[in-house]
Formats: C-alpha cells, structure tokens, sequence
C-alpha cells in the first residue's frame, strides 16, 4: 500500500487558488508532473500509487487513461488563469509512475499535446518519461521523441540478478545496453537510476552494477539507498528475519563508491543522490522541485506547488476518474505553507544542491553553527568563506552522507 495522503484543509470543488500565488509569479518556471499509476507488477519493495492492470477498470483503466488526465489538464489550465497567473509556457514535463511506458506511446503522446494546448511548452522544454527496460521498444522510443520528448530514466536498479529478483523487478539485466542505446539513436537523453543497499547485495555486487551503468555511456545517473516503507512486502520480509537489511557503514562505503567511480567516468554531482556529465544532462524537472518553482501534478496521488500553496489528488484512480468526470477538482486537501516551514524546506532541499545555500538564507543562529559544520568536515571551508564569491553551504563528500544530520544544525 502506497503511504497515506497528508493533512490538510479541504480543497475547494474548483480547485481555485487564492491571490496570494500571483506574488512573485514572473520569477518562477512552471512545470508539469504527471502520474501514470500502471504496472505490469508491483515490485516487493515499492509503495507507490500504482495498481496492475487487472485492478482497474471503467474510467480508472489504461486504455481510459489519457483521456481522464487530460482533464484535469484542461481544469488546471483554467484555474491558473482564473487565479490571474501570468501567461507562462511548460518548462519541463516529467511523466512518472507506475511505469508510464505501459501505456501505449500515442497515449503518451496526447496526454503531451494536452499540456501543450493547454499551457505551451518553451523551445527548450525538458520532457522526460520514466521506463522500465522490458516496457520499449526501438519502435515505442521513436515514437516518443517524434512526440516531443526529450529524455528517458531507466529505472535499472541494479545489473545483478539475485539483486534485482529480491526487488522483485522482471526486467533482464542484459537488456540495459539494447534499450540505452535504442533511446540514444532516437534522440533521447537518457539516464540509469539506481538503488543500492538491497539486502543481500555485496559491494562487489554494487560495483558491478556501476561498472553496467559506465559501460552503457550514459550522461545522467541517480543513486538512492533503499528505505524500506510500512506495508510492502519487503517491510514483511524484513520484520520476519527472511532479509537483513544492511548496515549505515555498508550504504556509506556504497555511496563512496558511486561517487568514486561516477566522478572518474566525467559525470559529476549535482544534487546528493544525482551525477549528469554536464550542465545540460542534468535533471531540470527535478531541479524546479529543488529551488522551489510551481507546478501542477497531474493523475491519481499527484502533489502540485503553486506560490506557496500545496494540493494532493485523491489517490485511487476511480474517485480521481469520477471527480472529473463530475467537472470537480481531483484535489483531496491542501495546505499554504507556512514561512517556519518554507524555511526549512529552502535549508532541506538547497543544501542538497552542489551550488550549496547562501548563507543569507540562514537565520543569525544557523549562520553562527557553520563554523562548527566546517571544522567537523561536513561543510567545505572555502566556500562558507566565500572564496569563489558568495558565501555558502556547500557540502563536503561526508556532509552529503550526513545531509540529515547538517540541515537538523541548521534548522534546530
């Protein structure tokens, strides 16, 4: 089961958003994310809002699909303009799951000219759909860049079969080069995510998986380490005795490692979890989530930002299909964030940032405490100093280890 939705006060029937999100609109990108709650199966370890095929039906099913999003496409569309939002183009698209590439790609496809209808895109716009290696085709690929996409993420996790058979993931390792280099000859930029720390899996077996991804030549790669939720399967597993999970020191060697290897192979980090070869391979859908900017989620459990305020759709894809086809806002609730809480997510989310955080976004105490963050070696010195202009948080190898840890110094 996917995590429950968060607290909130109720949203409005239209979705109308107050005056306030107008403050400050010019100087924010707009961005949209869009859910795609389909999979073949669903992987031990995931608790996403996804459903298989065979769960849904009627409005809420796949070959439905397209048509209920764009929908609510068309709602969001007016509610910013009724909430007299300046004209802005899409900047990026993200299109995640769920495994999007379940659907067929025309869908895929509509769903794209719905936001471009309804929004624009910018000439330079960032689309990206999530893929799973056995959900392609060179055929699928082709087609998607013909669409207007401009980025695929693999969701590889791992090039060793006993590790991915404990993900419970079907995809064939062996596949990883065919599919990398069908998107690259379509045109797409392409990245690998990881996870790393699945039980059972050795350092040996890390390596090999970053040895994969290195041979595969591609120019983005995301590493996260297993966290295990309340209500999968795994959590089962784990609580049983039946795995073990690993140890702090065991995921920090394996972070190490990723960032050993990845930096020697030309592709630097950029965000704690995130390495692109150059300024243009990074992730920019995920960078406007990072700094703050607006957009709208679209689907099932989707989460939207704009100016401050926060929305959640209702997340079983039959009440979010209902709603809409009642003419109502899928929003379940939503919530003005607060400026204690707008604070420390700036703090949260720009230290991740190898651009580091000014420390004028620190409170006189927080700025205080950076010395002491230098001198632990979790914070490089030259910046806090301002050696290279601005002066800044900017997290050595072992802050990003212990990022938590920083922000909790800084927000304290």
């Amino acid at each position: 089961m996917s995590p429950a939705l968060p607290d909130g006060d109720a949203a409005p029937e239209d979705g109308a958003l107050p005056a306030s999100v107008r403050d400050g609109a010019h100087d924010r990108a707009l961005g949209v994310y869009l859910h795609v709650p389909f999979c073949t199966v669903r992987c031990g370890y995931c608790d996403f809002n996804t459903y298989t095929a065979t769960e849904l039906g009627g409005g809420a099913s796949q070959a439905s699909y397209a048509s209920t999003a764009l929908s609510e496409i068309a709602l969001g569309a007016r509610v910013l303009r009724d909430a007299g939002l300046p004209p802005r183009a899409v900047s990026t698209v993200f299109v995640g799951g769920g495994t999007p590439t379940v659907l067929p790609a025309r869908d895929l496809a509509a769903m794209l000219d719905g936001i471009r209808d309804a929004w624009g895109l910018t000439p330079d716009a960032e689309v990206t759909t999530e893929a799973n290696p056995d959900s392609v085709t060179p055929e699928s690929l082709a087609a998607l860049a013909a669409a207007g996409f401009t980025r695929v993420s693999f969701g590889m996790q791992s090039a060793v079969p006993h590790v991915l058979a404990t993900l419970e993931r079907t995809h064939d390792p062996r596949r990883i080069p065919d599919v990398v280099r069908w998107a690259q000859d379509a045109g797409l930029r392409v990245s690998l995510d990881l996870i790393y720390g699945t039980p059972g899996e050795s350092v040996g077996d890390w390596r090999a998986s970053l040895d994969a991804v290195l041979a595969a030549g591609v120019d983005h790669v995301s590493a996260y380490a297993l966290v295990v939720e309340t209500g999968t399967r795994m959590a089962v597993q784990v609580r049983r005795g039946e795995l073990a999970l690993p140890t702090e020191d065991d995921l920090a060697a394996k972070y190490e490692l990723a960032d050993e290897l990845l930096t020697a192979a030309g592709l630097g980090w950029y965000e704690v979890s995130n390495w692109a070869r150059t300024d243009a391979d990074r992730c920019r859908h995920n960078l406007a989530y990072w700094r703050g900017d607006d957009w709208w989620g679209v689907g099932p459990g989707a989460h939207s930002h704009v100016g401050g305020v926060r929305w959640w759709n209702v997340k079983h894809p039959r009440a979010y299909a209902d709603r809409l086809a009642r003419g109502l806002s899928p929003a379940a609730g939503r919530e003005t964030v607060a400026d204690d809480a707008a604070q420390l997510e700036r703090v949260m989310l720009g230290v991740r940032l190898a651009e580091g955080l000014g420390l004028g976004a620190l409170s006189d105490a927080a700025r205080g405490r950076v010395a002491g963050l230098v001198a632990d070696g979790l914070v490089d010195g030259r910046a806090a100093l301002g050696a290279d202009g601005e002066r800044r948080v900017l997290l050595t190898q072992r802050g990003r280890l212990l990022a938590d840890a920083v922000v909790r110094t800084l927000t304290d």
